[in-house]
C-alpha cells in the first residue's frame, strides 16, 4: 500500500516593529524579521510563539502567521 504524504497547508510567520499600537503598520519594512515557512499551523505556531516570547520586552513589535495555503487556494 503507497504511503500518502500529508497534505501541505503553508503557513509564513514573520514580524517586525509597529509604528502604531493601533495598526498593524511596520516602522521600517526593510528590517521585516521573516523567520519561515512552515508546512503545517503546529509548526508555525511553535515558531511564533519562540519568536514572540524573545522579544516580549519590546511593546511595538509583533508576529503574525499568515495561511499561505489559503491565498494559494481560496476555494478551501
Amino acid at each position: 500500500m503507497a504511503e500518502q504524504t500529508p497534505k501541505q497547508l503553508l503557513h509564513l510567520v514573520f514580524g517586525g516593529e509597529l509604528s502604531d499600537l493601533s495598526n498593524v503598520q511596520f516602522k521600517d519594512l526593510e528590517s521585516l524579521d521573516i523567520v519561515g515557512i512552515f508546512p503545517d499551523y503546529a509548526s508555525a505556531l511553535a515558531a511564533w510563539r519562540g519568536k514572540a516570547q524573545q522579544t516580549v520586552d519590546n511593546a511595538a513589535m509583533r508576529y503574525f502567521i499568515v495561511h499561505m495555503h489559503r491565498l494559494l487556494d481560496p476555494q478551501t
